[in-house]
């Protein structure tokens, strides 16, 4: 379901590259059998390829969808040196992105009377130091907001903040954090993004 920011980020990802596509809102809670049956070990993202083969995990499925359209747009880029300060973002957007969902498990699925507040307390710095470490990039060097030219970083990254003000506000200040959260606005006003609403 597109609540989950790594559903959400193949749903964009996938428009951006212009791949169709058939998006199944399936959840791993509430239609746990229908989704075993698609794919026993019930994680979503899952892809049903054409030849009915599945693959799991949003960079996997991803890293498929890079060669399903040779010679066209990719979201990855293409020289060592830029590709590797992407994935340094990718890499920050996720973390960010585990340890929302780890805060929305701990507060939604585990009794209150078994969580456990300091185990709560470091997953929320984890959290904030991934939001800083992400905010101090975009100030020393920008993303693009455009459909022609944002990256699988900035798919990522704005994916995995407007999750994380959704499920768990007032962990992450946008104030502190200008430089993110106006890139996310803007992200957020794509066509590719506005087709694939987190709700």
């Amino acid at each position: 379901m597109l609540d989950s920011p790594y559903v959400r980020r193949v749903a964009i990802s996938l428009r951006l590259l212009g791949i169709h596509f058939e998006h199944r809102s399936i959840s791993v809670f509430s239609t746990y059998a229908q989704f075993r049956q698609i794919n026993p070990v019930v994680k979503a993202p899952s892809l049903v390829c054409d030849d009915g083969e599945v693959l799991m995990d949003s960079n996997l499925i991803l890293e498929y969808a890079e060669v399903l359209k040779p010679g066209s747009r990719s979201l990855v880029a293409a020289t060592r040196t830029e590709r590797q300060h992407e994935l340094r973002i990718i890499g920050l957007a996720l973390a960010a992105c585990e340890k929302a969902v780890q805060i929305v498990y701990e507060r939604e699925l585990r009794p209150m009377e078994k969580q456990h507040p300091p185990w709560l307390s470091r997953v929320q710095g984890q959290l904030q130091a991934a939001y800083g470490e992400l905010e101090s990039e975009l100030q020393r060097a920008p993303l693009d907001a455009s459909s022609e030219r944002i990256s699988q970083a900035g798919v990522t990254a704005a994916v995995a903040w407007q999750f994380t003000h959704m499920r768990v506000p007032g962990i992450v200040s946008p104030s502190d954090h200008p430089a993110l959260e106006a890139f996310s606005q803007r992200a957020e006003q794509l066509p590719e993004f506005l087709a694939a609403p987190p709700k």
